[in-house]
């Protein structure tokens, strides 16, 4: 299969997390294909933004890739690059609010987690197509602080390094007062949560032209320490 995209995250195993997370959003990325959504009145329309990626959690936004690069390099690179990186692990995964829209997000220290995710920035951004004008000004709309718009021209995205706050996204943006009640039907509806949580593989998921994205090959995490990936680049 051919991808216009291709982006690192973190995506859970099979079983009840990753098969709740695909009915939650309708998307399953493991499988690369629709499937029966919950039935909740109002829940298509509510995530039709994070539908398209699936259930995970960006390590390395996604990416058009540069010229004269194809998806083989970046596999071998991604392999590389998780032979070198050791596991990360928190406290667990809990429910919160992320300004309006709602996401698992990690319990604990989340060191580890930004140290996998700048490991990731780093060593694969040779891969990255330049953003055009028009992304650049699209990301700025958002209000960016200084930090951020050295980010968004450094690595192509504002949310990255100290900025990077790992989560799983479950909505769209809601309006203040449908948040308690969507928050009320995911507790209703979660499975048990990981506790400890371990980030112990990453993902090279792609994009077709119609811009859902779906798993290529995970990658187990076997570096032996914190070192970072940096010597990659």
């Amino acid at each position: 299969m051919s991808y216009a995209r291709f982006a690192i995250y973190y995506i859970p195993p099979d079983g009840p997390l990753a098969d709740f997370g695909a009915a939650w959003l309708g998307w399953d990325v493991l499988k690369g294909c629709a499937v029966p959504q919950c039935d909740l009145p109002g829940l298509h329309d509510i995530t039709m933004t994070p539908r398209k990626y699936g259930f995970h959690g960006t390590l390395k936004p996604p990416l058009r890739l540069r010229d004269g690069l194809t998806q083989v390099d970046l596999g071998q690179a991604v392999a590389a690059l998780a032979a070198q990186v050791a596991p990360a692990i928190c406290d667990g995964l809990e429910l919160s609010r992320i300004g309006r829209f709602l996401a698992l997000t990690p319990a604990g220290p989340v060191d580890g987690l930004t140290r996998v995710a700048g490991d990731c920035v780093r060593a694969l951004d040779r891969f990255r197509a330049p953003a055009s004008a028009a992304e650049l000004d699209r990301r700025r709309q958002a209000g960016l602080t200084p930090r951020q718009e050295a980010n968004l021209t450094t690595w192509g995205y504002p949310y990255v390094m100290d900025d990077f706050r790992f989560h799983m996204t479950l909505s769209g943006q809601l309006t203040p007062e449908a948040l308690p009640q969507w928050e009320a039907a995911l507790r209703d509806r979660l499975p048990a949560l990981p506790t400890p949580f371990a980030l112990n593989e990453i993902a090279l998921c792609g994009a077709g032209d119609d811009g859902r994205f779906a798993l290529i090959h995970r990658y187990a995490l076997t570096g032996s320490s914190s070192a970072s990936a940096r010597a990659m680049v």
